[in-house]
């Protein structure tokens, strides 16, 4: 197994994950802000986003060209995103350019500048970017699927935000909003690669110990789910649909239930959906379920990509595999070969620095400390089929389904009288 993750907090609250794998060349690091679009108001929406953009647009010392040019010679790979809840800039090189890396990581994450000509370069830059996510259904479904679920809660919102709020941001707005949301306490950076816990120590305190405490960060609201059906008119080849149910959180007990029951229902190849819909009937190419987890609530979805004429046909078959998950226990070898796919895709992702990293991080801000892969193989294997009917049960539930449709003129009622559990 890896060595143990170790963690410093700074004076000023911010925490320092590092986990020593020995055998690699390379280093991945990661800062990580537990701040993201759900934490907008609603004419904030997309400025999380527009911060991660901008991030690399310059700093006091560097140009945007400076910033490229550098991370290149040293065959570095950077990039940022933005979750609902998290946002992260990385860098991955070859551990003997350490030094390099976290200091430009650290200047453009402390020093950009946020000029109003990149501002007004990069605005069209994400128009463009909400218009491509537009223009693929198999994309912009969830996002619709979102905000019919959620609605006007900021989980309900497209991480990129509207055109109205990008067109009207300027460099202020991004500046004032950074400084509110970009705190201390909210910070984590993680590191995996062949370097100690010391030397990483030594590069990233005297840079982040400067970052001081500002206003309150804005409280979070746990949102209440609907359960309705919502049609969007598109003159497109395909019904694109989504079934949403109210899911549970990620810092859950049940989230390794909930995983397993996911990957049955529809999260490999072998699942049910996947059988049923695909392999059995040749209705879809495209046909999953997934789960959306939040620190306080969370989805399970199920989407598949059909012809118009098949669209009830398909729902039918994706609420009949769920009301069977409340009613069957799944046989030995479902349940088993289940775990074996989970357990086996950890220990596949656990030899990656990449996703160590990432695991790190995403432990320390959900759960507010380490989980050893051991202790998570442990938990799915205590997994029963009594614990996978239970929940399923506590789900499934008539009157608890939020039903999405991208395609062609549909009649909602047709639907509405389909949403059985």
């Amino acid at each position: 197994m890896l060595d143990k993750v170790n963690k410093t907090v700074l004076d000023n609250g911010i925490r320092v994950l590092s986990q020593k794998m020995p055998h690699f060349k390379s280093v991945s690091i990661g800062i990580w802000v537990n701040a993201g679009a759900r934490d907008e108001a609603l004419s904030e929406s997309g400025l999380s986003h527009f911060i991660e953009h901008m991030i690399f647009k310059g700093t006091r010392k560097r140009t945007a060209f400076d910033i490229a040019r550098e991370f290149d010679a040293i065959g570095g790979q950077t990039n940022a995103f933005t979750s609902m809840e998290n946002t992260c800039y990385y860098v991955k090189a070859v551990g003997t350019h350490l030094n390099t890396m976290v200091d430009i990581l650290s200047d453009i994450f402390l020093n950009s500048v946020f000029h109003e000509k990149d501002v007004e370069k990069e605005r069209l830059v994400i128009l463009q970017e909400i218009g491509m996510l537009e223009d693929n259904p198999d994309e912009y479904i969830h996002v619709l699927n979102g905000s019919n679920f959620w609605r006007d809660n900021s989980l309900g919102r497209s991480i990129l935000g509207t055109r109205e709020n990008i067109s009207s941001f300027d460099a202020n707005a991004i500046r004032n909003f950074f400084d509110l949301l970009y705190q201390p306490d909210r910070i984590v950076i993680s590191v995996a690669g062949n370097v100690e816990h010391k030397q990483i120590l030594d590069l990233i305190r005297p840079c982040f110990e400067s970052i001081k405490q500002q206003n309150s960060f804005p409280e979070r609201k746990k949102p209440e789910p609907f359960f309705d059906s919502n049609i969007h008119c598109k003159e497109i080849e395909q019904a694109h649909v989504c079934l949403g149910i109210l899911g549970i959180p990620i810092t859950s007990q049940k989230r390794y239930t909930f995983s397993l029951m996911n990957t049955i229902l529809g999260g490999n190849m072998s699942s049910r959906l996947f059988q049923q819909i695909r392999e059995r009937r040749g209705l879809a190419y495209s046909v999953y379920s997934f789960i959306n987890s939040h620190t306080d609530t969370g989805m399970l979805g199920a989407y598949a990509c059909v012809e118009h004429k098949n669209t009830s046909e398909t729902i039918n078959l994706v609420l009949k595999e769920m009301r069977k998950l409340k009613v069957e226990r799944v046989s030995s070898d479902e349940l088993n070969h289940t775990k074996e796919y989970i357990k086996s895709a950890l220990l596949l992702s656990s030899e990656s620095n990449d996703n160590q990293m990432v695991r790190m991080a995403q432990n320390e801000l959900n759960l507010g400390k380490s989980v050893s892969i051991q202790k998570v193989l442990d938990k799915i294997a205590s997994v029963s089929k009594d614990d996978i009917i239970e929940l399923a049960k506590e789900l499934f539930q008539t009157g608890r389904i939020a039903l999405t449709i991208l395609g062609q003129r549909h009649d909602k009622n047709t639907y509405d009288d389909l949403l059985i559990l």
